[in-house]
This record gives structure tokens, C-alpha cells and sequence, in this order.
């Protein structure tokens, strides 16, 4: 695969500051990744960040923005599919589940790559959790609510938790965002679950990354 990286010259895509109410700082940051894009050469823009691909492919258009925005999710389907990238076995067993963060399935409808790449996996064992794909519940942490203070009781990323241990009996949730995997972490931290459930990037699955 033919990459580079924008080094230094790569700035926030400034998505939470639109959420947040800040547009002004949001445009800023829309100018300054602008001019970083029309100083290189590239076919194709590449992020593991749900919320920036949702921004760049979507709202980025609208400040001139006019290349191909791929998820991270769309590469390693594609790598895996054309044999370019070869998964390694998972042998530590357990289950995993995968989580359809927001801006990936409903905004942008993408269900079938992640799960394509995850039943890549050798020895890997998915099971689905009641909500999914369109229906998938969030994880609590879009629109700034990551940052906001709740009842630790009645936080979304509990819940959604709950979901992967005791509806899907997961030991592993797998997410492509990673707000989501932070907001996982938090839940399994705080419920003091590390040793029954972890949170992975998709990515991590395919290194043969094993359950807790």
C-alpha cells in the first residue's frame, strides 16, 4: 500500500467543536486542513475516526473539499478481500461482538465491511448484539457528551455495555471509532469488569488480538 502521513501539518478535522456550538473555530480548522490537503499529492484520504470521516466526507465538501474519504474499516475489507492483507489466526478464544458506531452505520451506512473483515479472522467467533447495524445503540460519547457530567449510573456507555456482556455474552467488543472505544474503556473501568470484557479497534482484531 502506497501512504503517507501529513505529519506535523495534521490538525483536528474540528468535529466536536461544530458539535459543541463553536463554529467559527470549526471553520478555522477547515481552512488550515484545506491548505495542509492542497499542498500533497493523493488519491484517496484515509481516517480510523468515525467522527472525522462523518466531517471530511460529508461537511468538508462544502468548503471546496473534493477527494474520495474512506473509513479505515473500508481499507482493511478491501485489503483483506483483494488477499493484500492476511488476518492472523485468534486463538485466545472467546466472542466478540461488534459495535456500529453512529457516524459509520447510520450516518453512512456502512454495516457489511466490518464484519466482513472480522469473519476474515480465523478462529474468530462473532455474535451480533440485539441492537445492531441500523438500529445500533450509541455509545454515549457524540455531540460533546463525552465530556459531560452525568449519574456514573445512568451513562449511555453502561448501558450499551451491558448489552455486550449480558445480552450478547461478548468478551470482546469490537468498535471502529475511537471515541467509542473510549467510552467502552470507561464503562469496563468503572464497572471493574477488565478481566471479564475488553474494547479493541477493529484494526487490533485482525493482529490476532486475544480476549481477556
Amino acid at each position: 500500500v502506497d501512504f503517507a502521513i501529513l505529519g506535523s501539518a495534521e490538525g483536528c478535522c474540528g468535529e466536536t467543536a461544530r458539535r459543541m456550538g463553536h463554529e467559527y473555530v470549526f471553520q478555522v480548522m477547515v481552512e488550515e486542513n484545506m491548505a495542509a490537503f492542497k499542498g500533497v499529492r493523493f488519491n484517496r484520504l484515509v481516517t480510523a475516526c468515525a467522527h472525522c470521516f462523518n466531517t471530511l466526507k460529508n461537511e468538508y465538501p462544502h468548503f471546496g473539499a473534493d477527494f474520495e474519504v474512506i473509513h479505515h474499516t473500508e481499507l482493511l475489507a478491501e485489503l483483506v478481500a483483494s488477499g493484500r492483507l492476511q488476518p492472523k489466526t485468534q486463538a485466545g478464544g472467546g466472542t466478540f461482538t461488534y459495535h456500529d458506531s453512529c457516524y459509520i452505520g447510520r450516518y453512512n451506512e456502512i454495516y457489511d465491511e466490518p464484519r466482513q473483515v472480522l469473519d476474515s479472522v480465523e478462529g474468530l467467533q462473532r455474535v451480533e448484539m440485539p441492537r445492531n447495524r441500523v438500529n445500533g445503540f450509541c455509545c454515549g460519547g457524540g455531540g460533546g457528551h463525552m465530556w459531560m457530567e452525568t449519574d456514573p449510573n445512568t451513562r449511555i456507555n453502561q448501558n450499551r455495555l451491558s448489552e455486550v456482556v449480558d445480552q450478547a455474552k461478548a468478551d470482546v467488543v469490537v468498535t471502529a471509532c475511537p471515541y467509542c472505544l473510549i467510552m467502552f474503556d470507561d464503562a469496563i473501568s468503572s464497572k471493574g469488569m477488565g478481566e471479564k470484557v475488553t474494547a479493541i479497534d477493529i484494526a487490533e482484531a485482525l493482529s490476532g488480538k486475544k480476549a481477556p
